[in-house]
């Protein structure tokens, strides 16, 4: 199993750069969207409600890739893919952790009462990268 460097984890969990994760449709055609990420333990994150496309994707194939690109410097990049796995437990938690990385909101600000929050966790299988000397 591939792992991250320290190096690409805190690229991915200190700095504000969104993903683009790309899950496959039924159909076998990726579907990519831009989220906000996180890395912890290995473990690249990402947050989504329940119902949306993207879960229902994972749900029917769990393969998953994550793609973090720095915004200035479009040579520095991690790529992850792998297995993800979907929980709900601490999932509101999650988002509104990310909303302070991303917006310095304490609260997930555009939260939905009636949605329910699911944390994507993509296990590396795969990590690509250019950037970071190691």
């Amino acid at each position: 199993m591939a792992q991250l460097t320290d190096k690409q984890r805190r690229f991915i969990s200190e700095n504000p750069y969104v993903g683009t994760v790309t899950t496959l449709r039924p159909d076998g055609s990726p579907h990519s969207t831009i989220v906000w990420v996180d890395a912890e333990d290995g473990i690249v994150t990402f947050n989504t409600a329940v119902g949306r496309a993207k879960e229902r994707y994972l749900r029917n194939d769990p393969r998953a890739a994550i793609t973090v690109v720095h915004p200035d410097n479009a040579y520095q990049w991690v790529s992850v893919s792998g297995p993800a796995e979907l929980t709900t437990e601490g999932a509101d938690d999650q988002i509104d952790h990310l909303a302070k990385k991303y917006l310095g909101k304490d609260e997930h600000p555009w939260r939905s009462p009636t949605e329910e929050r699911i944390t994507v966790k993509i296990r590396p299988e795969k990590v690509d990268s250019t950037g970071f000397d190691e």
